[in-house]
């Protein structure tokens, strides 16, 4: 009965554990300029939901994203202008207006 639930809840423990083991892994930090932008194409975007921009994601798909989170707020993001590092996508720069489930705001 609640197979799909837990099924649903590992997938997303594996997920969130390979991106920590691969943002854990970076071994430059480059300048945001320097870096690539992640295309919601990308293996770890896909997996982690990322959207370009925040406004435009799947609610029904992600009901855990609140209006008014983004990148730009996220304890995982480091820049300071409209693309910047995340530790989640190491080497790229995430849009600032963008979000992705792994979301975590800022302390």
């Amino acid at each position: 009965m609640h197979s799909n639930d837990s099924q649903a809840s590992r997938r997303r423990f594996l997920q969130l554990a390979c991106v920590v083991v691969v943002a854990g892994s970076a071994a430059r930090v480059a300048r945001a300029d320097d870096l690539p932008h992640v295309s919601e194409s990308d293996a770890t975007a896909s997996a982690l939901g990322y959207k370009e921009d925040a406004s435009k994601v799947d609610a029904a798909k992600y009901p855990q994203h609140k209006a008014g989170t983004s990148c730009a707020n996220c304890q995982f993001f480091g820049g300071a202008a409209a693309y910047g590092p995340c530790q989640l996508f190491p080497g790229k720069a995430v849009n600032a207006k963008g979000w992705c489930s792994a979301y975590a705001a800022k302390t």
